[in-house]
């Protein structure tokens, strides 16, 4: 149990490491929280920094999720992967380290999820670029790959997998809450790159 313990706290920890922040100041002198959406994750940081820096932010920000849910791996703890990768989540939405202001959940939640179902992250990967394709919006396609990748675990047969999808994409959504405002009052920014 105590170890358990410490696994959800590292994966929180690891959760709460603000990506954008830390490539913000380091390499660009610029506190991304003040500029654009004030948001700290990948999306943010592309239209701040430029895509170098916003393709190192989501990469990162994937990484944390996957490390912390493979940390009951790493140290043979008896607790499951999904479960950890929750708190990472939370961890980066809600980042110790950032003053509680953090991202939305998306790139570590897809992180989360290459740790347990590769298969299920590629599907979610995919999608994502067609309905970006299609719609220009960042934030409407993050929902609605939340909402696929969902769908997608239902057919597993996967209690747990569908259960942490179903919170994973229910953050996802929650966290967009501003975002889905300015999509009907048609004041979301779309993309120009794709």
């Amino acid at each position: 149990m105590a170890l358990n313990a410490i696994i959800i706290f590292l994966a929180y920890l690891l959760g709460s490491i603000p990506s954008g922040l830390i490539v913000g100041k380091v390499f660009y002198g610029k506190d991304i929280r003040e500029h654009g959406s004030g948001n700290l994750g990948g999306t943010n940081t592309f239209r701040t920094l430029g895509v170098k820096a916003g393709m190192a932010v989501s990469i990162a920000d994937v990484l944390k999720g996957t490390l912390a849910a493979s940390l009951p791996l790493l140290l043979d703890a008896d607790i499951h992967t999904l479960l950890v990768g929750i708190f990472a989540v939370i961890g980066h939405m809600y980042p110790i380290f950032a003053g509680f202001r953090g991202g939305k959940a998306v790139a570590t939640s897809g992180g989360v999820l290459l740790a347990y179902a590769p298969v299920l992250f590629l599907f979610m990967l995919i999608f994502f670029f067609i309905s970006l394709y299609i719609t220009k919006y960042v934030s409407l396609s993050s929902i609605l790959t939340g909402i696929a990748a969902f769908i997608y675990s239902l057919f597993t047969r996967d209690l747990p997998l569908i259960l942490v999808v179903a919170v994973l994409a229910t953050f996802v959504i929650y966290r967009h809450r501003a975002n889905i405002k300015r999509i009907r009052n048609k004041t979301e920014p779309k993309i120009k790159w794709l």
